[in-house]
């Protein structure tokens, strides 16, 4: 009795609970409607009725399709028994779930974390064009590190022949000869080169401010606040100007002309003749000269040998800004948004946990009512029926009178039938019959003539 009346309180309670049911999912299809709605908004292109009307009947198509496979699920799952059957269906609301999750959890997803996801894009890029201009602010500055070598080779040729024009240093004779000319001929050459590095180092500066600039308008669009569209359509804008300037910057390296420079430093070697007044002089000019030469020439593989060096720098490639919707930055960000994709999801498959609910219940009813006797679940209606086919398979009635043994008729009764093995006593039984009530006085029934017609008046006696 316990158990039967723990199937009827669980079966009321499922009862109870269908309106609350049907609710809570006709509930979540619309929220998931809704987020649908907001997510393929930003997909379409047309004119704003065009995007409106499509969005909508979109979303209401899904939120049509969630609430009638929910609804399917809660209704059939619980009360199929066969394993096999039950597998089948499980199959079939995982394969439901899948194109639940295609149609709509993405979707949901891209609506709830969409600006999030396009200010992710716009972070991660603003972050490789900062490398990108430190990179190529790096290979404009690596040509100046050649400036104190090109300055020490100005500095020393020009020491060489001020030391020969005053002194003799190197010929023994003082005075401005074809040393003194050569070597300051090359000094002019290496100053010329410094000059033009230094230069280029303010070039260089100026570029990278421009740069640094860009920058920082790129970062206000990235943490800023409002829309982000415009934010992404400007920080677009600023990402073209930003390209102009690395590449600028890479143009001002004056890595390639120190490298020419020194090459005309030995193959463009130009030497005076010798001016001297005897054979002596000349011979011990024609002697400098050629240790010059010499000097020349190893100054300049240096030199070359370093622009080589920087040279062999791989190049900054320009970095192409590529625009995403709010979907697809969803999408490439899944990573960073784990809990805005569980709650998109768990929106439209929430209804899981309610089929398997009612699952559970359905199968503790038909447990707990699985041994209950068929005679404990008699109606009324039906015990009666019983009663009055024994009575007409016995012919005996089912209280005897008093007097009349079993099988004799009764005064006024009818041949007894055939004869039916008594019913145990034990197993009998007990009919209580309730006491005769006394017959209505005649004076409060009035008869009814059947045969009278309508409209022949009172009845007379």
């Amino acid at each position: 009795m316990l158990r039967r009346n723990n199937a009827a309180r669980l079966q009321e309670t499922v009862t109870s609970v269908q309106t609350m049911t049907r609710f809570a999912l006709a509930v979540l299809a619309l929220a998931s409607g809704v987020y649908t709605y907001l997510g393929v908004r930003g997909l379409l292109d047309g004119t704003a009725t065009f995007v409106f009307f499509a969005a909508i009947i979109y979303s209401a198509a899904v939120s049509v399709a969630i609430y009638a496979f929910w609804t399917f699920m809660l209704r059939f799952v619980p009360l199929v028994t066969s394993a096999s059957q039950r597998v089948g269906l499980f199959l079939t609301m995982a394969a439901g779930c899948l194109m639940i999750m295609a149609m709509s959890s993405w979707l949901n997803a891209a609506a709830l974390a969409g600006s999030a996801a396009l200010e992710q894009h716009l972070a991660v890029n603003l972050e490789g064009y900062v490398g990108d201009l430190d990179e190529a602010h790096g290979n404009a500055l690596a040509a100046q590190s050649l400036l104190p070598d090109v300055q020490r080779a100005a500095d020393r040729f020009g020491r060489l022949a001020d030391d020969e024009r005053n002194s003799g240093a190197l010929t023994g004779t003082t005075g401005s000869g074809s040393v003194v000319q050569l070597l300051t001929q090359m000094s002019a050459q290496m100053t010329e080169l410094s000059a033009t590095i230094t230069t280029s180092r303010d070039a260089v500066q100026t570029l990278f401010d421009e740069g640094t600039a860009h920058l920082a308008k790129m970062r206000e669009l990235v943490s800023g606040s409002g829309e982000i569209a415009p934010r992404s359509d400007e920080f677009a804008a600023e990402v073209v100007q930003l390209n102009a300037v690395i590449s600028a910057l890479q143009e001002t390296s004056v890595a390639p002309s120190v490298k020419r420079a020194a090459a005309d430093l030995s193959l463009g070697f130009i030497a005076p003749i010798a001016d001297g007044g005897s054979t002596d002089l000349v011979n011990r000019q024609d002697t400098v000269m050629g240790t010059v030469r010499d000097s020349v020439t190893a100054q300049s593989a240096a030199l070359s040998a370093a622009a080589d060096e920087i040279l062999s720098q791989p190049k900054v490639e320009p970095r192409r800004y590529i625009p995403l919707s709010s979907a697809e930055a969803v999408l490439r960000y899944w990573s960073d948004f784990i809990p805005s994709w569980a709650g998109a999801i768990s929106i439209d498959l929430l209804p899981v946990v309610l089929v398997l609910v009612l699952m559970i219940v359905h199968d503790a009813m038909r447990r707990e009512t699985g041994t209950i006797d068929e005679a404990e679940t008699i109606t009324a209606a039906e015990m009666l029926r019983s009663l009055d086919l024994y009575r007409q398979l016995t012919n005996t009635p089912l209280v005897q009178p008093s007097g009349v043994a079993p099988g004799e008729v009764a005064p006024g009764g009818a041949a007894p039938g055939p004869v039916v093995p008594a019913v145990p006593i034990a197993d009998a039984p007990v009919i209580e019959v309730p006491p005769e009530r006394p017959a209505a006085s005649d004076a409060t029934v009035t008869a009814l003539d059947v045969n009278r017609k309508r409209g022949d008046g009172p009845a007379r006696t």
